[in-house]
């Protein structure tokens, strides 16, 4: 498995694998077949409801703990200082894991630098081995770490063909921090999977869009967590480490920007306040 180091030394794998929208009762069953596929990196959140499936998956896969890199997330709801720390237990007692590999924040809402400084705190007592957070501006990202004392190793960002973000993955690059992908397909939104410009390059290489897309963004040099149930299509999404895109194929991919997200709008008033008002517990 490729993988790339971040800012504190240790390595992430560039390919992973997301959890996003999968229903609980599905979770093991699926990362279970993600596993026995390659990968390593698996992707979840306190938001997702399925740590514990996730956690059950990892333990009885017959895989070393350390071979794994594991990444969960804090919701809004829980940034002050005393509730993150009370948060991380929950997600880790739900994981059945000794320790974590990466602890995001998963949005840029509430009172994330008394969130920031608990991960510090678990970082520093080796609870987590980096923090780093999801869906930040750069703005607030450099606010943030400006005026306290850990770097995040990681921002996980929406970026796909549609979304680039290359203003910010220059950014990243140039402060040491790990551009990370959510959403590399963009939700299935824009018709991706039929896009005329991915479909021809797609048939050059011999293989699927997916596997396409995220080249792209690996040689990039952006860490991609693509979700999918199916076994076929993990295969496919791993088979991006095995081909490699031409500059003009790069260049080419490059001219699908539109700088605005499918998804939804992070500036729509209405959507940052259903996200930071989001409650996913009493």
């Amino acid at each position: 498995m490729k993988e790339v180091r971040l800012n504190n030394g240790i390595t992430m794998p560039a390919v992973g694998f997301g959890v996003f929208q999968i229903p609980a009762g599905e979770t093991e069953r699926v990362v279970s077949d993600a596993i026995e596929t390659g990968y390593r990196l698996i992707d979840t959140a306190s938001a997702y409801f399925n740590e514990e499936q996730v956690g059950s998956a990892i333990r009885h896969s017959g895989v070393k703990r350390e071979d794994f890199f594991v990444t969960t997330k804090l919701w809004v709801q829980d940034y002050e200082y005393d509730d993150a720390l009370r948060a991380f237990d929950r997600s880790m007692k739900k994981l059945g894991l000794d320790y974590l590999d990466l602890y995001l924040l998963h949005k840029p809402y509430g009172n994330y630098y008394a969130a920031w400084r608990a991960a510090e705190r678990l970082y520093r007592e080796g609870r987590v081995r980096a923090i780093g957070v999801t869906s930040f501006s750069s703005e607030r990202l450099q606010d943030l770490f400006l005026h306290n004392e850990v770097k995040p190793a990681v921002n996980q960002i929406e970026t796909h063909p549609f979304f680039q973000q290359q203003a910010a993955h220059d950014f990243l690059a140039a402060e040491g921090i790990q551009h990370e992908a959510w959403a590399p397909f963009a939700e299935g939104k824009s018709g991706i999977f039929n896009h005329p410009v991915l479909t021809a390059i797609a048939r050059r290489h011999g293989c699927g869009v997916g596997t396409v897309v995220l080249r792209w963004l690996n040689q990039r040099g952006i860490v991609v967590i693509p979700k999918t149930v199916s076994r076929t299509r993990m295969a496919e999404n791993l088979a991006c480490l095995g081909i490699s895109l031409t500059d003009g194929e790069m260049q080419a991919i490059a001219a699908l920007d539109t700088g605005r997200s499918p998804i939804y709008d992070d500036m729509d008033l209405a959507t940052v306040r259903g996200i930071g008002t989001h409650r996913i517990h009493d």
